[in-house]
């Protein structure tokens, strides 16, 4: 199990830098990012944006949930897609 907020802090340096994605599950780093949730968390009943406040989106993910299943390369791959841990609420979220 992996600590979802130092994972991503480590990976600081490698934020939105979705050229270095090896395997994208799209070309588009934001959906890419939705569909690596969705196949580490699959929930089909709901949207993975949960809400927006100004220009942040924050994402429907159980960070615990994702710490059991997430590896480092999967942490990695998000923070390239855009994705990053909001300590405030303690959830993963997007700059639109």
């Amino acid at each position: 199990m992996i600590d979802i907020k130092e994972a991503f802090n480590k990976y600081n340096d490698e934020y939105l830098q979705f050229d270095h994605v090896e395997n994208q599950l799209n070309q588009r780093p934001d959906i890419c990012a939705f569909l690596l949730i969705d196949k580490l968390l699959p929930n089909a009943r709901k949207d993975i944006i949960t809400c927006a406040e100004h220009d942040i989106f924050y994402l429907d993910v159980d960070c615990e949930k994702l710490a059991e299943v997430a590896t480092e390369d999967d942490i990695l791959t998000l923070s390239r897609c855009g994705v990053h841990y909001d300590s405030e609420s303690d959830s993963l979220a997007m700059f639109a």
